[in-house]
């Protein structure tokens, strides 16, 4: 089997030297020296068992130089098959390096689709390899193929959109991860890699918008008795959290949110602010859910500030800012998956406006103070542009009261509601609003 060529990629110039599409320009014999130098290496790191040797020669869209430098001679050198087949130390790992070859001339000619299929049996070939071999210690090029599987997938299923076909290839990455999830979800030391493969399909998955498929592998994880969750990579714990964090927030499980979200932004490096920022997006609107607002500084730190009118709004009990917090910022609170979560805030908006008004009556008569008619609530929400009349004002104290957002009861015929003189505005204190 050879190496596929494209007609418009490479050319002789009249020295004999190939010059392919991008301009190097690659004698026969340096390119016969580059592919024999990486197949001695690839030979080398498996006989030395040396994981991260591997995994360099396998990250085929990290556009490294000595990956690009192969690509061209490959492009240049038609028969690498022949090459392989000469040694019996490399055409042991024939059907591993020939798609590894395809899958990097493809690529360097902007061959996407050809990349993912030629790179998709090259995985498969390695993972078998890696059935075999009794110790982890190819663990390290593993992660690298469900990383550049995942990759090499994306921009495949942009190649397939862009020429009006339909995206697959994604879909088709996230079965085979599955099949080396199963590979590692047995005893013995390679499980610890379980978890990686993991959030690589979590990614798949939320990208693919078909996060009910996380459920099986959070359950394999989480309730099979092989798996000790402290034993795995700080790493993988921070982003196996993060994503099962998001799913408790579309779930409404405010307390799981909190508490996965909060771990990992705890257990985060401090230097990966990016990562940070990503978590706080969801721990932000999963805190103020549970009545507990962000400093001002934190979401300036993070460049949070969609976040800032939001939090000003609950301070002040102005429904009017937070709506229009919403409609500014719609776009991007849709995108994250908080929309529904940062509008069910209203109810403690008002709360805080009735408090504010309570407030108010207790300067001017401390006797009467628990005593607020629904008219002043009303002509509060009018000087914030929200027109309500008074029984849809009743309607939402009644909520308030049941939700135990407010303590008290309605005085029906004078339009009147009574406040309990204890503790008439109880705090969440990190509960979620009753449902």
């Amino acid at each position: 089997m050879s190496i596929p060529n494209s007609r418009n990629s490479d050319r002789k110039n009249q020295t004999g030297i190939k010059t392919n599409s991008w301009g190097a320009f690659v004698s026969m014999g340096e390119a016969h020296r580059r592919i024999t130098e990486y197949l001695t290496r690839f030979s080398d790191a498996i006989s030395s068992q040396d994981g991260k040797s591997l995994s360099r020669l396998l990250s085929v869209s990290s556009d490294s130089p000595a990956l690009l430098s192969l690509a061209d001679a490959l492009n240049t050198f038609q028969d690498a098959n022949r090459v392989i087949r000469q040694s019996e130390r490399f055409s042991q790992y024939g059907d591993i390096l020939l798609h590894v070859f395809r899958a990097l001339q493809s690529y360097r000619l902007k061959n996407l689709v050809e990349s993912y299929m030629a790179y998709e049996k090259a995985s498969n070939a390695i993972v078998q390899e890696f059935r075999n071999w009794e110790t982890a210690w190819a663990l390290e090029a593993l992660y690298v193929i469900a990383y550049e599987i995942r990759i090499l997938a994306e921009r495949a299923d942009m190649e397939l959109a862009s020429k009006g076909k339909t995206p697959e290839k994604l879909k088709g990455a996230g079965s085979f991860l599955m099949k080396v999830f199963g590979v590692l979800a047995g005893k013995g030391p390679k499980r610890v890699g379980a978890l990686y493969v993991t959030c690589q399909l979590f990614k798949i998955y939320f990208k693919l918008g078909t996060v009910h498929l996380c459920r099986s592998v959070i359950r394999s994880i989480e309730t099979a008795r092989i798996f000790d969750f402290e034993e795995f990579p700080v790493r993988d714990k921070v982003t196996y959290m993060y994503y099962t964090g998001r799913l408790e927030v579309y779930n409404e499980n405010f307390l799981a949110a909190d508490h996965k979200l909060s771990y990992a932004l705890t257990h985060c490096s401090t230097k990966k602010e990016a990562n940070i920022r990503m978590i706080l997006k969801y721990l932000v609107p999963v805190k103020l859910s549970i009545g507990i607002l962000p400093k001002a500084s934190l979401l300036e730190k993070f460049n949070l500030n969609e976040y800032k009118d939001v939090v000003l709004a609950l301070k002040r009990g102005d429904l009017r800012l937070l709506r229009h917090a919403l409609e500014e910022h719609e776009d991007r609170f849709l995108r994250s998956g908080v929309y529904l979560v940062l509008e069910k805030l209203e109810l403690q908006v008002y709360q805080r406006l009735v408090k504010k008004i309570y407030i108010i009556q207790k300067e001017r008569d401390l006797n009467r103070a628990h005593q607020i008619k629904l008219d002043v609530i009303v002509k509060a929400l009018r000087w914030l542009d929200i027109d309500m009349d008074v029984d849809e004002v009743e309607c939402i104290m009644a909520i308030l009261i049941y939700k135990n957002l407010m303590k008290g009861y309605f005085a029906h015929k004078s339009k009147v509601v009574v406040l309990s003189k204890q503790d008439p505005f109880p705090k969440l204190n990190g509960k979620p609003v009753n449902a």
